[in-house]
């Protein structure tokens, strides 16, 4: 018997489709166009059934018109637009999907002159070979990663242009499960898009919140033996090996119900698919895995009425790709609801704005850009959906600002009632005060908006968060999966030591150096303490390069302030900038060698502050960064979010950077790139503690997603009566003030020197700010007519001008002398930075994803009375009760994690040797229970072997007996007696073991308990 991928692999994944619904034709009584793989015969056929008295047919025009386009250097987009339109000529019928011809081959040679390979399994669509399935036998060495390298080469091949083209996507499958410990795609099953240069590996992993129950067709006896007869597998028909391969959860069976099943398969034909234009060149993308079900969440949400909503998805997942394709799906979505669906992309920064504006064009989008808020009135009035006369899908970017301030901009009550507008908010973890103005705008703007917020970092705190401005969450998919994915990396910390000797000890600790904002900042930016850390940057910049053997990788460095970060750079240039030409490094990335000094391997730099240079200037040399043409970035508060250059890998942290943000910052670093696993965090601030407070913040937001939404919006929006006494207060406040006139308030205020006396006043004022937004935001308008908040709103700008003048005084008052002290001391000051140590930062979603499969792993197993599994399942509850798993350290949470690792291990393991037993008894778990408690407390034999064969003999009879008279069981008395009988006459006649009688009695009452359990429903 053949015991190899044909038998283990490629034939019971051909059943499998077929189960699916598609037909097995054979390449021995078929003809196809060997230039293009497309059956004729079927295709005509197809075509001509789905274009059904379209008067302009002509088949063969048609054909020659794809032949003619498959020829393109274009990544067959011409032939995917002609595939995917719903009007004209129809290649598919996307309305009614079962109306197309579905059929598999196997071994069609795509060959063109001497050149050839042969997919293992073809998939036809209309005759049309879109798709094709490569599979290996488990545990080949030579598998997963040489059929990547394969393809590379033959899809480089420009002999195969046209199969490429007409490839819309392919599955690898080595019949595994994954290694999620291991980045790199070594096992499992995968499915790509093509790529004249090289194919993305995606994993697809079913989400349980959807019912994917696809049902199958029975794969009759005759049809099964043809494919065999055809294959020339005949021999393993009745073998053991091929009936478990057959199984429809096996690794390959799955990919193929989750990618191929027609209702699934008409999706990612259709809205799947991207087109992008890269630096690189014109590339094809396919939905990751996650994109997808966030598009049917989505779908879910507007189909139970939902409106708003969060996708939460790791930095890094294609938050922008996901709303590209949900104006593909959604454009589409609405249509059938007779609506016109006019989408935006709020973002908050214009820097954001430029990028998205960019990335959305690169897919083909119709990019319109607001610049003004007149332009934004006159298009949220306007009853037109798109801007553009080709019909293309288009989105408009906002920047937030354009809803600020003067909410008359964006009030519209005009608009025609079949425009749905859909806004895309992007990170939704920062810029969305519910207090200030854009909310409530936003709301005012269209109320029946559909308000979807994108947030790798979602805002955790009590007074306001993310979920309670914008609704639950529509669909997650955290860190944890996409580092198993493969999408992003670990991250490692290196820990750094600062010392310093002091001569001046004693005028430093007179000022208290280290304390007050201002005075740490004077010292963290000044040269004596700012050369020496640059210089360990740069040293261990260089030492990475060359021990990664990695000239490409690229630094950034988050300074203390912006001064700090200007003289960081000013440094730098003195001292370690070079005047080589800059695209050196991009076009050779070797050229400089190990033996030439350092110093001429770290070349540029650059000053990246919203203060410094024009945004022209920032946009350039952000993108020289990413082209690889500049080493290292200096920022402060700008690139810390929404910043992605992959060959970013070292983040050096000279600040403590709070909650969210510094998740946010992290990430900057876990892009994947070339064969890194890990990107690399050099810490001089010491963000431990802030680390750690932001994992238990998300842990306990992981661990209760589905928490009390009334609650939390009781919270956030005050009522009706708070509002009211805070406007009494606010009356208060202001009552000898003059606050009808904003030139005599302004000379009042002047004449104030008091901060606390102003700070009152700018509290009282910002508050009026608050409660207008609030207020609006809630709908309770009537109180709007307590104040005029207007007014108020424009004297809390004085205000807060006026109190910025007190402070500036008071600040130079107060530190001119110590910043002279400070230069003075300074000077003598030694300062020297050591590496500590270095390990891997542990998220919060590893903690529970362990937790998570720990417990799954003891919820599977079928024996809660096996001593083994008893004792694991205390060990789980003493680690619970020892310590709230929420409440803990990053280095307890490693802790944890290990212990929970331990657990998990020994429970898989005991899971592989039931499952082992279980398969002796046919998988009946009943018998494998039965086994076990006969060796632990009475064992028939001392050899496990014979009490597996006179079990089964046992189970033989017991079953015979029960097929023939099934209402055996439903009297209990009867049952036992029956298995009594059985049983005893089982062991002492047939295999004549010595029993006495209480064995016996014992045997066939835990047989019968077994069976009269699974008969009442009764747990085992």
């Amino acid at each position: 018997m053949k015991f190899n991928e044909d038998a283990r692999v490629k034939i019971p994944a051909i059943l499998h489709l077929i189960r699916l619904g598609y037909q097995y034709i054979s390449l021995k009584d078929s003809q196809w166009d060997t230039e293009t793989n497309i059956f004729r015969d079927l295709f005509n056929q197809s075509i001509s059934r789905i274009n059904q008295g379209n008067a302009e047919l002509d088949l063969n025009g048609l054909y020659n018109q794809i032949s003619l386009e498959l020829e393109n250097e274009d990544l067959g987009q011409a032939f995917f637009e002609r595939l995917t339109s719903r009007s004209g000529i129809k290649l598919i019928d996307f309305l009614n999907f079962e109306n197309n011809s579905f059929h598999v081959v196997t071994e069609l040679p795509y060959e063109k002159d001497e050149d050839i390979f042969r997919p293992d399994v073809i998939v036809l669509i209309n005759g049309m070979p879109l798709s094709f399935i490569e599979v290996k036998k488990p545990n080949n060495l030579d598998g997963i990663q040489a059929e990547h390298k394969r393809m590379k080469t033959r899809f480089q091949n420009k002999k195969f242009r046209k199969f490429v083209n007409l490839t819309q996507f392919m599955v690898f499958s080595n019949n595994m499960e994954y290694d999620d410990e291991n980045p790199t795609p070594i096992q499992g099953a995968y499915y790509a898009s093509p790529s004249y240069h090289e194919s993305v590996f995606n994993y697809f992993r079913e989400d349980p919140d959807f019912d994917f129950n696809v049902s199958l067709q029975v794969v009759s006896p005759e049809e099964e033996l043809r494919v065999l007869k055809d294959t020339n597998l005949y021999s393993i028909k009745d073998s053991g090996e091929f009936a478990l391969n057959k199984d429809r959860n096996t690794p390959t069976n799955r990919i193929l119900t989750s990618l191929y099943a027609k209702e699934r398969l008409a999706f990612i034909l259709e809205f799947a698919f991207a087109y992008v234009k890269e630096s690189t060149g014109l590339q094809k993308h396919i939905m990751r895995y996650p994109q997808l079900f966030a598009t049917k969440a989505i779908e879910r949400t507007l189909e139970q009425g939902g409106k708003k909503g969060i996708i939460w998805h790791t930095q890094g997942s294609g938050k922008t790709a996901l709303t590209f394709y949900n104006v593909k799906y959604l454009k589409h979505y609405f249509s059938t609801k007779g609506m016109i669906p006019k989408f935006y992309f709020i973002v908050d920064r214009i820097d954001l704005l430029i990028q998205a504006g960019r990335e959305f064009k690169s897919r083909g989008l119709v990019v319109h850009t607001i610049d003004s808020k007149e332009e934004f009135v006159q298009d949220i009035k306007a009853n037109m959906a798109v801007h553009n006369d080709s019909g293309k899908a288009e989105i408009t970017v906002v920047n937030i600002q354009k809803f600020k301030d003067d909410p008359s901009v964006v009030s519209n009550k005009d608009y025609q009632l079949n425009v749905q507008r859909v806004y895309f908010l992007d990170e939704v973890h920062r810029s969305y005060n519910p207090e200030g103005s854009f909310l409530a705008n936003l709301n005012q703007s269209d109320p029946n908006a559909i308000k979807i917020g994108l947030t790798g970092t979602p805002l955790l705190g009590d007074s306001y968060n993310s979920r309670s401005l914008f609704g639950n969450y529509i669909h997650k998919y955290y860190y944890n999966a996409s580092i198993a994915d493969g999408y992003t990396l670990r991250l490692i910390r290196e820990e750094i030591e600062t010392s310093y000797q002091m001569a001046l000890q004693k005028a430093l600790e007179d000022i208290k150096v280290l304390e007050g904002e201002g005075k740490r900042k004077i010292v963290y930016a000044h040269p004596k303490f700012v050369e020496p850390m640059l210089d360990y940057i740069v040293e261990d910049f260089q030492n990475s390069r060359l021990r990664f053997d990695d000239n490409s990788i690229g630094g950034m460095v988050i300074c203390d302030s912006s001064d700090q970060a200007k003289e960081l750079f000013r440094i730098f240039q003195e001292k370690y900038e070079v005047s080589e030409p800059l695209s050196l490094a991009a076009e050779d990335p070797g050229a400089y060698g190990k033996k030439k000094t350092y110093e001429r391997k770290v070349k540029t730099a650059a000053l990246i502050l919203h203060d410094i240079g024009t945004k022209q200037d920032r946009k350039e040399q952000v993108e020289a960064f990413k082209e690889g043409k500049i080493d290292f970035l200096f920022v402060f508060n700008m690139l810390l979010t929404g910043f992605d250059a992959k060959r970013l890998k070292k983040l050096y942290i000279c600040r403590v950077i709070k909650s969210h943000n510094l998740l946010q910052a992290l990430t900057r670093v876990n892009r994947t790139y070339k064969e890194f696993r890990y990107g690399y965090v050099v810490d001089f601030a010491d963000i431990q503690k802030e680390f750690d407070k932001t994992n238990r913040e998300y842990f306990n937001e992981l661990q209760s997603e589905l928490g009390d939404e009334i609650e939390h919006y009781s919270n956030l929006f005050k009522s009706t009566e708070e509002v009211e006494a805070d406007i009494e207060d606010i009356k208060e406040t202001l009552l000898y003030f003059d606050t009808t006139n904003a030139e005599a308030f302004s000379r009042q205020i002047d004449e104030i020197n008091d901060r606390q006396e102003m700070l009152n006043i700018t509290k009282a004022l910002n508050t009026a700010k608050s409660l207008y937004n609030l207020i609006r935001l809630t709908g309770n308008y009537d109180l709007l007519e307590k104040l005029d908040f207007k007014m108020l709103n424009m004297l809390s700008t004085l205000a807060n001008s006026r109190l910025s003048m007190i402070n500036m005084k008071q600040h130079l008052d107060d530190n001119s002398e110590t910043a002279n002290l400070l230069n003075v001391a300074l000077e003598d000051i030694v300062f020297a930075f050591t590496k500590v140590k270095e390990k891997e930062m542990v998220l919060a979603d590893k903690l529970k994803n362990t937790l998570q499969r720990t417990r799954e792993m003891l919820g599977g197993n079928f024996d809660p009375k096996d001593p083994r599994f008893i004792s694991l399942k205390d060990e789980l509850e003493r680690l619970f009760k020892k310590k709230n798993l929420s409440e803990v350290t990053k280095e307890e949470m490693e802790a944890n994690i290990e212990a929970l690792n331990r657990i998990y291990d020994k429970a898989k393991e005991l899971e592989r040797k039931n499952q082992l037993l279980r398969a002796k008894y046919a998988n009946d778990a009943k018998y494998a229970r039965v086994h076990k408690r006969l060796v632990e407390k009475d064992p028939l034999t001392d050899k496990e072997a014979k009490l597996i064969e006179v079990l089964q003999s046992i189970k033989s009879e017991v079953d015979q007996h029960i097929m023939q008279n099934a209402n055996i069981l439903s009297n209990e008395s009867f049952a036992e007696k029956m298995m009594a009988r059985i049983v005893v006459n089982q062991i002492k006649n047939k295999f004549n073991l010595p029993v006495n009688a209480a064995q016996s009695k014992r045997i066939y009452h835990m047989i019968a308990q077994e069976y009269l359990n699974e008969f009442n429903g009764r747990a085992a």
